[in-house]
C-alpha cells in the first residue's frame, strides 16, 4: 500500500467549513460557517467561496488568491453546464490549471471524492496530521494557547470558589443558600465566566465521587462532601480558534487516606513526566514511566468488576486548533519535538475511592519543557 509520501499529486484539496474543521482554519486563518473550497498548488493557496464572504475573506484570510463561486458558476453556464455544484466547480478550476490528481484529508466528503473520480480526477487521501507543520507551534500560536489557558483558569477559579463558599449539610451534600450545590450549577458558573471572556466552553466536566471513575463523565446531580470532584475545562477562543485545557481535583471537607495517597501519587507521576519531556523523547517512554510508578505505589491498572481501574488513558495529547490533536503521550510510540504543545494529565480512578486527575499544558523545548499553565494544585477545601 502506498503512503502519502509515495503518492504523486498536483494539488492539496479540502472542502469544509473552518468553524468545525481545524485544517481549513489553520490554512486560511479565516472563520467561515459554511463549506468552502481550498486548494494549494506549488505552495500557492486559493480559497473559493460565496460572494457573501468574499469581502471579509479579502481582508482577513491568509491565502494567495480568492475566487468567486458566482463567477465560476456563470462561466459554467456559458459553457452549457446547467449543474454547478461543488464537483463541477472543482473540476472546472482544475481543468483550467491542468490538475489531474489531488491529495485530500481523511475526513474529505466521500460524495465529492466519488464525483471527482467520475470526472477522471485522481483523489488520494492522507492520514492525519494532514498538515504536519500544525504540530509545531509558532510563538504566536503558543500565545493564543496561553490566552485560552487563562480563560480556563478563570473558569476553574469561579467553579472552585463556589465549592469554597458552599456549606456541608448534615446529609453530607454541599449547599449554597440552602439549596443543594449541583454539578450543573457549578458548570453554569464556569461556562458563563468563560463566555464573558470571549471563549466558548464545551462539555465542561464537574464530576463527583464514583462519576470521576469515568474520565469523560461530565458530571450531574448534587455534589457530596469528602468526595473527589474533578474539574476538566477546555475553552476555545472565538477570536483565534485555539483551545486551552486543564484539570484539577478537589475535595470539600476531608479526603480519605487512600484518596490523599492517590492525589499525592498523581502529582508525583506528573512531575516524572515533566522531568522527562524534551525534544527527542518518545512519549511512550514517558507514559510507561508513570504507569510503572503508579504500580509501585500500589495503584495498578486493571480490569475491575464493572470497569477499568487505575490509569487507563493516555498521559497527554497535542493541543491547538483541536482540543485533541497530534502528538500523543500514550502507549503508542510518538517522538516529542521542540515546538509541540501537549497536555500532561495522569490520573487514577477506583470505584469507592473516586478519581484524581491533574492536567497542565507544556511547550516542549530542546532541553526540557516550559509549563504554560499557572493555576495552583490543592486537594482539600475547608
Amino acid at each position: 500500500m502506498k503512503t502519502s509520501k509515495d503518492i504523486k499529486y498536483d494539488a492539496l484539496l479540502m472542502v469544509a467549513d473552518s468553524e468545525t474543521n481545524a485544517n481549513i482554519l489553520y490554512a486560511t486563518r479565516f472563520f467561515v460557517p459554511d463549506p468552502v473550497i481550498y486548494f494549494q498548488i506549488k505552495n500557492k493557496s486559493t480559497l473559493v467561496l460565496s460572494d457573501l464572504e468574499i469581502d471579509r475573506a479579502k481582508k482577513t484570510a491568509s491565502v494567495n488568491h480568492i475566487l468567486s463561486i458566482t463567477k465560476i458558476t456563470n462561466q459554467l453556464k456559458k459553457k452549457g453546464i446547467k449543474k454547478s455544484g461543488t464537483v463541477e466547480i472543482i473540476n472546472h478550476i482544475f481543468k483550467e490549471r491542468k490538475i489531474s490528481s489531488v491529495l485530500v484529508p481523511t475526513n474529505f466528503p466521500i460524495e465529492i471524492a466519488d464525483g471527482l473520480r467520475k470526472k477522471k480526477l485522481k483523489v488520494h487521501f492522507k492520514p492525519d496530521p494532514f498538515f504536519k507543520c500544525r504540530q509545531m507551534k509558532s510563538s504566536r500560536e503558543v500565545r493564543h494557547i496561553k490566552e485560552s489557558l487563562k480563560a480556563a483558569e478563570k473558569g476553574m477559579e469561579a467553579g472552585i470558589n463556589l465549592i469554597k463558599k458552599s456549606i456541608i449539610g448534615k446529609d453530607g451534600f454541599l449547599y449554597m443558600d440552602k439549596i443543594k450545590l449541583t454539578s450543573e450549577l457549578v458548570k453554569a458558573e464556569i461556562n458563563s465566566t468563560i463566555m464573558k471572556m470571549g471563549y466558548l466552553p464545551s462539555h465542561t466536566i464537574v464530576s463527583c465521587g464514583n462519576q470521576c471513575c469515568d474520565p469523560h463523565n461530565e458530571g450531574s446531580g448534587a455534589l457530596k462532601a469528602n468526595n473527589s470532584i474533578i474539574f476538566d475545562i477546555f475553552p476555545r477562543s472565538q477570536k483565534s480558534g485555539y483551545f486551552g485545557d486543564m484539570s484539577r481535583t478537589v475535595v470539600k471537607g476531608k479526603a480519605s487516606t487512600r484518596l490523599k495517597k492517590a492525589y499525592k501519587t498523581v502529582l508525583e507521576g506528573q512531575q516524572i513526566a515533566l522531568k522527562k519531556i524534551k525534544d527527542g523523547v518518545d512519549g511512550k517512554d514517558v507514559h510507561n514511566a508513570i504507569q510503572d510508578f503508579f504500580k509501585q505505589k500500589g495503584f495498578p491498572t486493571r480490569k475491575g468488576k464493572k470497569r477499568m481501574e487505575g490509569f487507563f488513558h493516555g498521559t497527554g495529547h497535542g493541543l491547538g486548533l483541536d482540543v485533541h490533536e497530534h502528538p500523543r503521550i500514550s502507549i503508542t510510540s510518538c517522538m516529542l519535538k521542540a515546538g509541540h504543545v501537549v497536555t500532561v494529565e495522569p490520573g487514577l480512578y477506583y470505584p469507592g475511592m473516586g478519581g484524581v486527575r491533574i492536567e497542565d499544558v507544556v511547550l516542549v523545548t530542546k532541553t526540557g519543557m516550559r509549563k504554560l499553565t499557572q493555576y495552583p494544585n490543592f486537594l482539600e477545601i475547608s
